[in-house]
C-alpha cells in the first residue's frame, strides 16, 4: 500500500485495491498573512520553481492552485507572468499540510 509524504496532494486520497482513488482534495484555506504575489516571467508554467524557491520544496506546486481556485483552474498553463494570485507563508503552510 502506498503511504504518501504530508507535501503530496494525494496524501488524503485512499487506495482502493492498490490502485488510487478519486483524488481526495486537500484545501489549502485562505489565512489572514496569506499574502498578494504577481507571478514572475521566470515562473510562467514553473509552479514547483516557485514552491522550491518560496518553501524549499518543489513538491508543493500544487498549493497554489488549491489556494487560488478561482483563479488557477490548470495549474501549469495557468501559472503565466502577470496573473495575481495569495500565497500562504510559510509557516501557515506547515501547520495546515501537518509538515
Amino acid at each position: 500500500m502506498a503511504v504518501y509524504k504530508p507535501s503530496s496532494p494525494w496524501k488524503d486520497t485512499p487506495v482502493e485495491n492498490n490502485y488510487l482513488a478519486v483524488l481526495t482534495i486537500r484545501p489549502v484555506s485562505a489565512e489572514p498573512d496569506d499574502f498578494l504575489y504577481t507571478i514572475e516571467p521566470q515562473y510562467t508554467y514553473r509552479p514547483d520553481l516557485l514552491a522550491y524557491d518560496l518553501y524549499g520544496d518543489s513538491k508543493l506546486w500544487w498549493v497554489f492552485t488549491q489556494r487560488n481556485l478561482d483563479v488557477i483552474q490548470d495549474p501549469v498553463y495557468d501559472f503565466v507572468a502577470g496573473t495575481k494570485i495569495y500565497i500562504p507563508k510559510g509557516n501557515s503552510l506547515k501547520t495546515v499540510l501537518g509538515l
